[in-house]
C-alpha cells in the first residue's frame, strides 16, 4: 500500500480544529521528521486559537455583566490621538451583537497594522452600529485635548444608528444621560472598547496618510503625527502646518 505523503498529511492537519483530534494519534508514530514538525506546528496553531478564545471570553466580562443587568445595546467607546503633535483626535463607539465572536480582537496597540485593517472590515460587517467622532486641531487648541476627547466621544455616540442603553468607556465619563461605566485600560479589558479602539485607530491612521500627501516632509503616514525624529526634523525644516496643534510644545514655541 502506498505510503501517504507528507504533503497529504499537512493538508489533512490543516483541517484539524481541535487538539484532541484522532489524526494526531494516527500520525504520531510516523518517524519522518517533516511529519512530526507538521504535527507540532498544528498543535501550536490550535493552542494559540484556544488562548485567543479564552482571552476573548475574559474580555466579554463587562458586556456580559451589562446584559445580565438588562441592557441590550451596549456601546464600547475609545479614542486615538491624544498625544500627537498634529492631526485630530478620533473617537469611535461600537455596539456589538451579543453573539459576537471575533476571537482575534484585542487592544489596537497590540495588533499589527495589517491585522487592524483586517479586523476593521470584519467589525464593520458584524457590528450593530458604529459611530465616529472627530475633533480637529482647532477644537483641540480651543478647549484642550482632554475636553476635545470628550467631545469626540460624544459625537461618536450621537452618530450611532442604534441608540445605546449602556456605555462602556475607556478611562472617561461623559455628561450623557445614559448609564455608563468608566474602565481603566478598557481597550485591553472590554471587547466592545477594543473594537472601538481598532475602528478609531484605523480611521485616524488613514486620515494621517492623506495628510502626508498634502503636507509631505513630516512622515505623517508613518508616525501618525507623533513627535518622532523625522517629524521634528520636518518641523525645523518646513515649519508648522495647518494641522499642527498650536498649543502643543514644541509647536507653540515656534509660532
Amino acid at each position: 500500500m502506498k505510503k501517504i505523503t507528507t504533503k497529504e498529511i499537512k493538508e489533512r492537519l490543516n483541517q484539524v480544529t481541535c487538539l484532541d483530534d484522532p489524526l494526531f494519534e494516527t500520525f504520531s508514530e510516523d518517524e519522518r521528521k517533516s511529519v512530526q514538525q507538521a504535527i507540532s506546528s498544528t498543535k501550536k496553531r490550535l493552542q494559540k486559537v484556544e488562548q485567543l478564545k479564552q482571552h476573548f471570553e475574559e474580555m466579554k466580562g463587562f458586556e456580559n455583566k451589562a446584559y445580565s443587568a438588562g441592557f441590550k445595546y451596549i456601546a464600547g467607546i475609545d479614542e486615538v490621538g491624544r498625544g500627537p503633535l498634529a492631526g485630530p483626535v478620533v473617537a469611535a463607539a461600537v455596539i456589538l451583537p451579543s453573539d459576537f465572536s471575533l476571537y482575534e480582537v484585542n487592544d489596537s496597540k497590540q495588533l499589527s497594522a495589517t491585522k487592524r485593517d483586517e479586523l476593521f472590515d470584519k467589525i464593520k460587517d458584524n457590528a450593530l452600529a458604529i459611530g465616529i467622532g472627530i475633533m480637529d486641531q482647532g477644537v483641540i487648541d480651543s478647549v484642550n485635548i482632554y475636553e476635545a476627547t470628550k467631545l469626540a466621544m460624544k459625537e461618536a455616540v450621537s452618530q450611532l444608528k442604534v441608540t445605546p442603553d449602556c456605555l462602556l468607556i475607556d478611562a472617561m465619563t461623559l455628561d450623557l444621560a445614559i448609564p455608563q461605566e468608566k474602565i481603566i485600560k478598557g481597550d485591553a479589558r472590554s471587547i466592545s472598547i477594543a473594537c472601538a479602539s481598532i475602528i478609531a485607530k484605523v480611521t485616524r491612521d488613514k486620515m494621517m496618510e492623506d495628510f502626508d500627501n498634502v503636507y509631505p516632509g513630516y512622515g505623517f503616514a508613518k508616525n501618525a503625527g507623533y513627535g518622532t525624529k523625522e517629524h521634528l526634523e520636518g518641523l525645523d525644516k518646513n515649519g508648522v502646518t495647518p494641522i499642527h496643534r498650536k498649543t502643543f510644545a514644541p509647536i507653540k514655541n515656534m509660532i
